[in-house]
């Protein structure tokens, strides 16, 4: 008995549904495109990727909800954290009400949700962890560095600022200059791409090398380490944080529902001690780990994303 070999048409039917399939199982999930779009949308400015320019437009006065460098040629909002320090350091306290107000709509609208779903660096982060690597699990250790943040939030965004503007006389960022490593890839990688910008090599020295190897630092560890950065040092996520118990918009936890059998904690990769606390990003991966389905995303009480019905 014989088998005939099957045609061409055959194998490429064969092959379209193997591709269609490889599609299925490795398309962005709801949260992804979500990201993805936000990245896009706060660095419209398409013009300035072309010029090797920084917009200055009125938009530029409203700050974006996650962390995007202003200088960016792309960005066209501010960076909360630079407006905010230069709030804390200016001398009139109008432009610090402003900008802590913005700030603060954020946190009660959104909170840390804002981590999780609109951060464009917390998406570059989560796109490096991705990298086939042995993960660094969480634990006792990363938990207590996941406090550091609220350190670098005091000394480099409130408590430099406010001294370089009393020695001084001038509002620095501090966490800006000497730290952030969303600046120095957005801002000073996105305007040193550009050849009409070849001239800004010539200004580099010891400062941009350090800024440089943090940010060499950060990418490695956010390989090994998820969301590194947003765990560790991220000031905008400290200040989010302190919003985690009265934010609308999250995940929420059926407390009837619950039987504390931890799984949704040993799902999560952040450092939390119980679904939407402190260090929650209401990213909602937990809602499928619940066995009792106590768990979902509401903006107040409509309900955002459930888990599957039994």
């Amino acid at each position: 008995m014989s088998f005939k070999k099957p045609s061409g048409f055959v194998w490429s039917v064969l092959a379209l549904g193997k591709m269609k399939s490889w599609f299925v199982a490795h398309r962005p999930s709801k949260r992804r495109l979500v990201q993805l779009y936000c990245a896009l949308l706060v660095n419209a400015n398409l013009k300035g990727f072309v010029e090797g320019k920084i917009y200055t437009g009125p938009l530029k006065n409203a700050c974006a909800p996650g962390l995007n460098c202003y200088s960016c040629p792309g960005a066209v909002l501010a960076c909360p954290l630079g407006a905010l320090q230069n709030a804390v350091a200016s001398s009139g306290a109008r432009a610090g009400t402003y900008v802590l107000g913005i700030l603060m709509l954020y946190g009660l609208i959104a909170g840390r949700t804002i981590c999780g779903w609109l951060c464009p660096f917390g998406l570059v982060q989560e796109l490096l962890h991705k990298i086939p690597t042995p993960k660094i699990p969480k634990g006792s250790v990363t938990r207590a560095l996941s406090y550091l943040k609220y350190i670098i939030l005091a000394v480099f965004v409130v408590l430099l600022p406010l001294w370089y503007a009393a020695a001084q006389g001038l509002p620095v960022p501090a966490f800006c200059k000497y730290i952030c490593p969303a600046g120095t890839l957005e801002g000073a990688g996105g305007l040193l791409a550009h050849p009409n910008n070849s001239y800004l090599y010539a200004l580099l020295g010891e400062l941009f090398t350090r800024k440089a190897v943090i940010l060499v630092a950060v990418a490695i560890l956010c390989v090994f380490c998820y969301r590194a950065f947003c765990r560790f040092i991220c000031p905008l996520g400290a200040i989010y944080s302190l919003f985690s118990r009265v934010a609308i918009i999250g995940v929420k936890m059926e407390e009837a529902s619950c039987i504390n059998c931890g799984e949704c904690i040993r799902k999560c990769k952040m450092d939390i001690r119980k679904v939407g606390d402190h260090e929650c990003i209401h990213c909602g991966e937990c809602i499928s780990s619940c066995p009792t389905k106590a768990i979902s995303i509401k903006a107040g009480k409509i309900v955002l994303a459930a888990p599957e019905k039994l």
